[in-house]
């Protein structure tokens, strides 16, 4: 068996052990064959811009069909196969999924105002036929963003532009944290390569100094959650570098004021302990006025779930901490991609009472 597809099999299997590796093996096969003899502008073979999708499809924890459509989803728009050929061997449901795929890849347009405008329409009707378009869509464009060099960069700047405005908006829309991150820190690195590149030394040169102070305040509070009986993970939130970027930008402030922030993340067992450790967090510290915001009680529109509060540590220095549950970080970091994991589940349960 092939490495590369086997790897692929495996990373569904842990999420999936009910994965229907047939049909992937199918779509491997038969993608592998459609684009034989291609190759990006890198040199790379094309296929592995097929494989890398579905590999990142995978990391989204999708169902085996959008998976299978990943593999596929340039054969109708770079390769001479008709989607007719798709729909004869893959069937109805996988032919919809490339199909809307590439007609979003097949759109064209005479200026950036009517390009945008127009990107986000035809998206945005494909979303409703069936949102998995979408996540495909935007597993493509992560892996386009990760391998522009090869690009010319009047290509490049437009490709990053549509990604900022166009495609990471749209994966926050979805609630998928971990693609957008992704897309705007692509797409500031080559928008404003300058700043990008100031900024990832700065980060650099303060990291460790920063995680020294997360970790010990984590686990000071890792130890007082515990001694109330809260199980809870504490870890640092992350700081993606447009993010850094785009605060000191709206609030005037230097790299240090915003990097230096410290922020914890706290997940717990249930919604319960979540406002228990809430609970603890403001007896410990002096919670801030105003910065308290409950979005489990009320969702944010893309499913995301979270307690989020601020404090003034005895320094006199802010920490921002969000709570959640396990689950929650999980729909945070996937979105509606949390959904299709939940209903391929549900589909091979009612399989099996057939």
């Amino acid at each position: 068996m092939d490495p590369v597809f086997r790897s692929l099999v495996q990373s569904v299997r842990e999420y999936n052990p009910a994965v229907d590796e047939r049909l992937l093996e199918r779509a491997y096969d038969f993608a592998d064959r459609a684009h034989r003899g291609q190759r990006r502008l890198s040199g790379e073979p094309y296929f592995s811009h097929c494989v890398a999708v579905a590999a990142l499809l995978a990391e989204l924890e999708l169902d085996t069909t959008t998976i299978a459509a990943g593999l596929l989803h340039d054969v109708v728009e770079d390769t001479d196969c008709p989607i007719s050929t798709v729909k004869e061997t893959f069937g109805d449901e996988i032919a919809l999924l490339v199909e809307g795929v590439t007609k979003i890849g097949a759109l064209s347009f005479k200026s950036t105002e009517e390009h945008q405008a127009e990107n986000l329409r035809k998206m945005l009707l494909a979303m409703a036929q069936d949102v998995r378009v979408i996540l495909i869509k935007l597993a493509d464009r992560v892996h386009n963003m990760k391998t522009l060099e090869a690009l010319p960069p009047e290509k490049t700047r437009r490709i990053s532009r549509d990604t900022l405005d166009i495609y990471a908006p749209l994966a926050h829309r979805l609630g998928i944290a971990r693609i957008k991150w992704v897309l705007e820190d692509e797409a500031f690195r080559y928008l404003e390569p300058e700043a990008y590149h100031e900024l990832a030394r700065k980060v650099a040169s303060k990291r460790h100094e920063r995680e020294r102070h997360i970790g010990e305040t984590a686990g000071f509070l890792r130890e007082k959650l515990s001694e109330s009986g809260i199980s809870a993970d504490v870890t640092g939130r992350p700081k993606h570098l447009y993010g850094i970027h785009k605060k000191m930008g709206e609030q005037g402030t230097e790299f240090e004021q915003v990097y230096d922030l410290l922020a914890l993340r706290v997940l717990t067992k249930s919604v319960a302990d979540c406002y228990g450790a809430l609970g603890i967090i403001h007896n410990l510290w002096t919670p801030v006025p105003g910065r308290f915001k409950d979005f489990i009680a009320v969702p944010k529109s893309n499913m995301y779930q979270s307690l989020h509060t601020t404090v003034m540590r005895e320094v006199g220095e802010p920490l921002e901490v969000q709570i959640r549950t396990l689950e929650m970080h999980r729909t945070a970091e996937q979105g509606i991609a949390a959904h299709w994991k939940y209903k391929e589940r549900v589909r091979k349960q009612d399989e099996r009472l057939d």
